[in-house]
């Protein structure tokens, strides 16, 4: 009914910009401002709360447009169709609201992460002033009161000398509420005795091996775990705890484990004692990296950098360690096939 006109009267198609330039005379898919309708429309976050409240919103803006479609209309039919659509808008919001309602979830719940304890409650005050620099800044609920911190111009005061603006800019909470610094503690506890009985092991270790790349190796990694123990120690110093071993059942475990393989590996042949051996030692050395790396992600939730960096160390050379043994290893493989190869030859 409303495109009657156009289709029968060139002027009056020619006049509609809709028409005569972004659909060519033809119907396309556009709104009222000429825009193609694509995806973008569909705002999706995965988190149902956040997708309702702008599923409400969208049912808001909905209402507003058809209200003021309604006002722009003459035809009693299409005021009659555009109230329908207008009703059902809130019937929509009514449904979403309520869903909303249902989780019983905090207004400013938003997601998992928690957000910055102090920075969550600064108003930036960021307007020029009062009198002949600006409006009076208006107060209220959204600033003022009810646990909020009104910082005044932070960032024209940033730029004078001397200015201590106050803005907290930390990405996680500065105390620990959760006991995240006991749990770095036991984790130190618990590696400083695994690295203790790693510098009893390792030198029967070395005189075990066969080959001398093994036994340097092994040497070389007992003056690193030395060191690694003086690390642990200044972590507590750090934290200011007293240096204390936990007993970690763990390693004892595993260097029980490589006890029993080198007392196998005497009845061996060279590179099958030294594999063997290198695997023992390669389950010590994982063992070891995943204790670094989860006392490395404490410290660093903490933000403890100094104990990040001593702990990064040391996880380093664990690391590189098991990459040498892996060296090795490849290398004692090709020896291990030799006999065999030589009887199939013979």
């Amino acid at each position: 009914m409303h495109l009657k006109p156009s289709k029968f009267d060139r002027q009056a198609a020619e006049a509609d910009p809709l028409i005569a330039i972004a659909g060519g005379g033809g119907i396309n898919l556009f709104n009222s401002q000429g825009n193609p309708w694509t995806a973008d429309y569909l705002k999706i976050t995965g988190e149902l709360d956040v997708d309702l409240r702008s599923n409400i919103a969208a049912e808001a803006r909905a209402k507003i447009v058809y209200e003021r479609l309604i006002n722009f209309c003459d035809d009693a039919g299409t005021k009659d169709a555009l109230q329908f659509l207008m009703t059902r808008e809130i019937t929509h919001m009514k449904a979403f609201s309520l869903a909303l309602e249902s989780m019983n979830k905090p207004a400013l719940s938003i997601g998992r992460v928690a957000p910055t304890p102090g920075l969550v409650d600064q108003f930036f005050n960021d307007s020029t002033g009062t009198g002949e620099h600006g409006e009076i800044d208006t107060r209220g609920p959204w600033n003022e009161g009810d646990g909020w911190v009104f910082m005044e111009s932070p960032a024209i005061q940033a730029g004078e000398p001397g200015a201590a603006t106050g803005i907290v800019t930390e990405s996680t909470a500065p105390v620990d509420e959760t006991g995240l610094n006991e749990l770095l503690i036991e984790e130190l506890r618990d590696i400083l005795h695994a690295e203790k009985q790693l510098t009893k092991a390792l030198p029967k270790m070395a005189q075990a091996a066969r080959f001398d790349q093994l036994r340097e190796l092994f040497e070389q990694h007992l003056v690193e775990t030395e060191n690694q123990v003086e690390r642990i120690n200044e972590c507590f110093e750090l934290l200011g705890k007293t240096p204390r071993a936990k007993p970690c059942k763990g390693m004892m475990g595993l260097v029980e484990e490589g006890q029993e393989i080198m007392a196998e590996g005497e009845e061996k042949e060279d590179a099958g004692a030294d594999l063997a051996l290198i695997g023992a030692a390669q389950r010590v050395e994982h063992y070891e990296m995943a204790s670094y790396t989860t006392a490395k992600s404490l410290a660093q939730q903490l933000r403890n950098s100094a104990v990040v960096a001593l702990l990064s160390k040391s996880l380093a050379e664990e690391e590189n360690a098991d990459q040498l043994l892996n060296q090795v290893a490849r290398s004692l493989m090709s020896v291990a096939k030799m006999p065999a190869a030589t009887e199939q030859a013979e």
